[in-house]
């Protein structure tokens, strides 16, 4: 028994701290995989462009009216319509008014389509 070599026990011991350590960064990696994938999907389900439309038209249109060029809402509610109709399920609401005291136009623009949440206040001083 006083020649009995351990060195095969230490070779087993250190091949299973060494698998162990590879399976866990294994695991590591393949969660990594998943967040960025669940990240670009999220950033490609936000309708940025949807909502920038949306707002360059709501802010066209409210320039022509200031300039005379457009006597009635019609065609605001037309493209508002049409925007709804295009995703589907997305709700747009606008609301313009005026403050006189501070001498300010405010434009309200809330835009929901089950996924994103928007909600803007454009203010513009005259």
């Amino acid at each position: 028994m006083a020649g009995l070599n351990d060195d095969a026990q230490w070779i087993i011991l250190m091949g299973f701290v060494v698998s162990t350590i590879i399976f866990i960064l294994a695991l590591i990696v393949s969660q990594s995989a998943l967040v960025g994938q669940t990240t670009s999907e999220s950033v490609l389900e936000f309708s940025k462009g949807d909502i920038q439309d949306l707002r360059s038209e709501i802010i066209f249109l409210k320039e022509l009216k200031q300039r005379g060029l457009l006597n009635d809402d019609t065609l605001l509610i037309y493209d508002l319509q049409n925007i709804s109709m295009g995703r589907m399920t997305a709700v747009v609401e606008v609301d313009n008014w005026t403050d006189e005291d501070s001498r300010t136009d405010f434009i309200y623009i809330h835009f929901n389509d089950g996924i994103t949440s928007y909600n803007e206040t454009y203010e513009e001083y005259y």
